[in-house]
């Protein structure tokens, strides 16, 4: 059944129609077009099953201007106030150090919890999105499109030669100043 007709045979015989087409098995295509699009699905991957990077854990920098806090963005000795050196030195180094461990614990003890409160609101989000927003819009285009013809007829018909007439009147109208001195 996952051949072509044989000889003699008819298509009669056949409960179904043979799954190999002419332009190829639709699971090993050999024609161009299928072959460039079974190429296309290759290269899309799962966002499930991607690798993420972790290097560079901003790559589309929506966090740049919010959360990127130094020591010397907060902490800062105008000239002729300067503390000892070391003491500056512990309190970049306490700073830095104190900022990095707590951020560390906090991501341990209440980034999952967080991440599955995200993940469950985008998907409630998304799923809202799909299934009750689009189609709600698309409906409404759909309804108001017909309204929107009569609307338009009726302003064609009585706005138009209104407006028309009186412009015609009014374009006679001519304002002058004069300056009395």
């Amino acid at each position: 059944m996952t051949g072509g007709l044989k000889d003699g045979e008819t298509d009669e015989e056949f409960i179904h129609s043979p799954f190999i087409r002419k332009q190829g098995n639709i699971y090993k295509p050999n024609n161009k077009i299928m072959d460039n699009d079974s190429i296309n699905e290759k290269n899309m991957q799962d966002v499930h099953t991607k690798e993420i990077d972790l290097v560079n854990r901003d790559p589309k920098h929506i966090n740049d201007d919010v959360v990127k806090v130094d020591f010397e963005e907060v902490i800062a000795e105008p000239a002729g106030t300067y503390s000892f050196d070391g003491v500056w030195k512990a309190s970049f180094t306490t700073f830095t150090v104190t900022k990095y461990w707590c951020y560390r614990l906090l991501t341990a003890l209440v980034g999952i919890p967080l991440a599955l409160v995200w993940g469950i609101f985008f998907a409630i989000l998304s799923f809202i999105h799909i299934w009750a927003v689009v189609p709600c819009i698309k409906s409404y285009l759909i309804e108001i499109q017909c309204v929107s013809r009569v609307y338009s007829i009726c302003i064609h018909t009585f706005c138009d030669p209104l407006f028309e007439a009186m412009g015609k009147c009014f374009s006679s109208i001519r304002i002058s100043t004069t300056k009395e001195v």
